[in-house]
């Protein structure tokens, strides 16, 4: 079971995405500043089904940077972003929520460390790199906001 956790969750992380539907629910009466923490996590999740639908974004790293040799594993995948993605702006939008507003620019800063790496990625080798389109159609759109 764990294994099929770790080869299809990113698939999850697209159906979660969907959760932006619900925003104007959940959401009206929040501070624009909480708003924008805790759309970084289902903008996010949409940002990975980008990046790692059919295991695009392992194969391109392998691929790219490992020179046909495994550098990045499903597991190594799996733990990077669920734990450490979902984890961590789930942790920012708790802190922001619970101690203090301005935690939730951890959710933000990662983001923007993401978004930056894909752009300059591109910018460097000239191609397209799995997760560019939603790092700049999604992420810079929302960064924009805070």
């Amino acid at each position: 079971m764990l294994k099929r956790l770790i080869d299809n969750w990113v698939y999850g992380g697209f159906l979660a995405g969907l959760l932006l539907l619900l925003t104007p629910v959940i959401a009206h009466s929040w501070a624009p500043s909480l708003l924008a923490t805790f759309l970084c996590l289902p903008i996010y999740m949409l940002h990975q089904y980008e990046e790692h639908d059919n295991d695009r974004f392992r194969i391109f790293v392998n691929q790219a940077i490992g020179k046909g040799r495994e550098g990045l594993s499903p597991l190594a995948v799996f733990v990077i972003n669920v734990p450490g993605v979902w984890g961590l702006i789930g942790l920012s939008v708790s802190l922001a929520t619970m101690v203090n507003v301005g935690l939730g620019l951890i959710a933000v800063y990662l983001i923007v460390v993401n978004a930056i790496a894909h752009i300059v990625h591109a910018a460097i080798f000239r191609r397209y790199n799995p997760g560019l389109g939603t790092a700049i159609g999604l992420f810079l759109p929302l960064e924009a906001t805070v």
